[in-house]
This record gives structure tokens, C-alpha cells and sequence, in this order.
């Protein structure tokens, strides 16, 4: 699911799944069909987690080293509340996430690490500046079919089920940008079973990110030349046509193990996200890198997290009625063209022409806690 959308989406993060906490994956079940007497909700998990990002990356965010070398990542703290649960015709998801960066992303009016910066009269004074924080909410919910039609005609070998998947995706950030954005999905989810009782979904879906504010586009705020609709947005928000997007996830008990050590399961999950135009549209179309405002063309991005190794640590120390109520994980984290940014063009993404500042791509191993209450 991850941190604010800027032009584009964590999970859808993510964010995401960022999404930092991508919890849907790490969840066993499935949806299937209640029978009489059944309950309304035959399961409901809620979650709260800690992560800790140590090379996170913020396009255009970056400061100098004493020797010259550019400082392009984030440390981030991420903050969780993640809800799942299972009904009778599918399932429901929600993320809710707070990142707390450090000094080197920091938080309005500082534009980078010990700097203040008025944008009325341009003049720079020292600070100790506080890291941004950022929220961001992701939403999905499906609609199964062997649920809906009371068959199980789609459930085909491996094929458990297809879906209709909606969703939402919200974040807002209190840096000198005021980055914000609104978007929702739909389009379908098909359900494949995978050994030891897992699963893997993949889901091709319409998104349209309806509203991404961004503060220096923002006609009278400082950051650009006062001809609204040419050089600058009356309201800041930035408007896109309705893209496609690609969403898969999975989940997987390492079964196979002696099962006096079976404590571990691996889960992950990928975004790809087509492209939306000129990364600040409506303005026009402006592909010189060095200009105000450039505007160069989005690209795909792929947001992912291809592996999260498991420990439940809960079932290890108090057995198998515990299991899941407290998981410790590591993952591996990547993100080409974050938000969509074409990493060697975009005005965010490099220093010059052809020389990147690598705040555009996001390669982190990181870790965590989820406790289930």
C-alpha cells in the first residue's frame, strides 16, 4: 500500500500494499460461501503494525553529503492499522498508515535536510527541521462469483474464484509540496490455489486517480511563474485520464518443514501502474528536464515487494490456537518510476540532464511486527 501519491498510486500500495504493511497477503483464507446459520462474518482480523524502512526514497528529496555525494534515501517509521475480513459474497480490506520520516525528508516549510526556505522572498535560513509525516488509507473490497451465482463453476483446477475488486486509494503529506491524492479502482480478481493451503490472486483493474495536489504547481504560492493553466494550476490539483493497473498478491505456509520448526510462510505482492501522460497535467506538455515547470511523460511504474519471509512468533512460544496473533517479518522492497516518475527524465528524478539524484527508484530490505487483537 505506501507513502503519498504523487502523481500516481501503494497499495496500492499499496502499498503499498507500501506499503509498508501489505497485511492482506499474510492472511491464509479465502472467501467461501456461508450456510445457514452461519454468522454474517466468518472471519475478521485486525491488526496493528511497526515497520521500519531504512532506504526509503522520495522523488526530489535528497541533500548533500559533506563530501559532495547526494544523501537520496529516507529513513521512515510506518505506523499500521490493517482490517480484514471475510462475508458471505467476498471479502473486505483497509489499511490505514502513518509514515514518520527523518531529517532528510522534512516536514513544511523546510525544502531539505537543515534548510528553510521563504517562498515569498527565496531567502534560506538554517533549521532543525522535523521529517515529514504522511498518511495514506487503502481500501479493497471483491464480490465472488461462485458466492453471488451460488455455483462453484469457477472454481476450475487451480482457479478458485473470480471477482469483482473495487477500491480506494487516499494520502496526504505535510511537506513543502503538500502532496495529496485521491483515486479508486475497479476491474477483477481471479483467485489461484497454491501448495500448503496458499493462494496467489492477480487482479487487472481500471484506476483513475481523480485529484493529486501538488503545491508548487499551485498559481500563487511561490514556486511558479503566475500564468494559470500554462505555467501554473489555479488549485494545484493535477488531473489524469483513467489508467490501467495490475495487482497481484500471495500468500504461502512453508508446509514442507519439520513441523517442529513450522512457524514460517512467505507472502508478496507487485503493482504495475500504466502510465498517465505528463506527470503534471493539465499544463502542457514540456519535456526540457531543466524548465519551470517541466513536464515530462509518466512511465509504468512497478511497485513491489516480491518476498516477505514470516516468523510466527506467537504460535513458536504459546502453540498453534495463537497463531498469527504476533508475526515478525522481513521483506525485500523495490519501486521503478515511483509515482510514475520516468526516473532518468523527470525534473524530480534528476539533478541534470541524464544524471539521476536515485530518489525515483526504492530498493530496501525492511522489517516489522503485526499483533492481531
Amino acid at each position: 500500500m505506501k507513502r503519498h501519491i504523487q502523481p500516481i498510486l501503494l497499495a496500492l500500495a499499496f502499498a503499498s500494499f507500501a506499503s509498508a504493511a501489505a497485511l492482506a497477503e499474510d492472511l491464509p483464507v479465502k472467501a467461501k460461501p456461508a450456510s445457514s446459520g452461519q454468522p454474517f462474518f466468518l472471519l475478521i482480523d485486525d491488526r496493528l503494525t511497526f515497520s521500519y524502512i531504512p532506504k526509503a526514497t522520495d522523488p526530489g528529496v535528497f541533500s548533500r553529503n559533506p563530501d559532495g555525494s547526494l544523501n537520496s534515501t529516507t529513513a521512515m517509521q510506518v505506523y499500521s492499522f490493517t482490517h480484514f475480513d471475510i462475508w458471505q459474497y467476498g471479502t473486505n480490506f483497509l489499511n490505514i498508515s502513518m509514515f514518520k520520516s527523518d531529517h532528510n525528508d522534512p516536514a513544511s516549510p523546510c525544502t531539505n535536510a537543515g534548510v528553510v526556505v521563504n517562498p515569498g522572498t527565496g531567502v534560506a535560513t538554517p533549521a532543525n527541521c522535523a521529517g515529514a509525516i504522511s498518511f495514506t488509507g487503502q481500501g479493497r473490497s471483491t464480490f465472488g462469483w461462485n458466492e453471488i451465482f451460488n455455483t462453484k463453476a469457477f472454481t476450475v483446477g487451480p482457479l478458485r474464484n473470480i471477482s469483482f475488486e473495487v477500491g480506494f486509494d487516499l494520502s496526504s503529506t505535510n511537506y513543502y509540496r503538500a502532496a495529496a491524492a485521491q483515486a479508486v479502482s475497479a476491474g477483477l480478481q481471479f483467485q489461484f490455489d497454491l501448495p500448503y493451503k496458499g493462494y496467489v490472486n492477480v487482479a487487472p483493474l481500471a484506476t483513475w486517480i481523480y485529484m493529486a495536489h501538488m503545491g508548487f504547481l499551485q498559481c500563487g504560492g511561490g514556486f511558479a511563474p503566475p500564468v494559470p493553466g500554462v505555467s501554473c494550476l489555479p488549485d494545484g490539483n493535477r488531473r489524469y485520464q483513467p489508467t490501467w493497473a495490475i495487482e497481484t498478491n500471495y500468500y504461502m505456509d512453508l508446509g514442507f518443514l519439520p513441523e517442529s520448526v513450522r512457524y514460517f510462510s512467505v507472502s508478496g505482492r507487485a503493482q504495475l501502474l500504466g502510465a498517465l501522460g505528463p506527470e503534471n497535467s493539465p499544463l502542457p506538455y514540456n519535456p526540457l528536464p531543466l524548465a519551470a515547470p517541466a513536464n515530462s511523460m509518466t512511465k509504468i511504474s512497478l511497485n513491489s515487494e516480491p518476498i516477505r519471509l514470516t516468523f510466527d512468533a506467537s504460535k513458536a512460544m504459546w502453540g498453534p490456537k495463537f497463531s498469527h496473533y504476533v508475526d515478525v517479518w522481513v521483506a525485500y522492497r523495490y519501486w521503478q518510476n515511483k509515482y510514475g516518475l520516468d526516473h532518468n527524465v523527470s525534473k524530480l528524478c534528476t539533478i541534470s540532464p541524464g544524471v539521476s539524484n536515485n530518489t525515483c527508484t526504492e530498493s530496501s530490505i525492511y522489517s516489522g511486527i503485526s499483533m492481531k487483537f
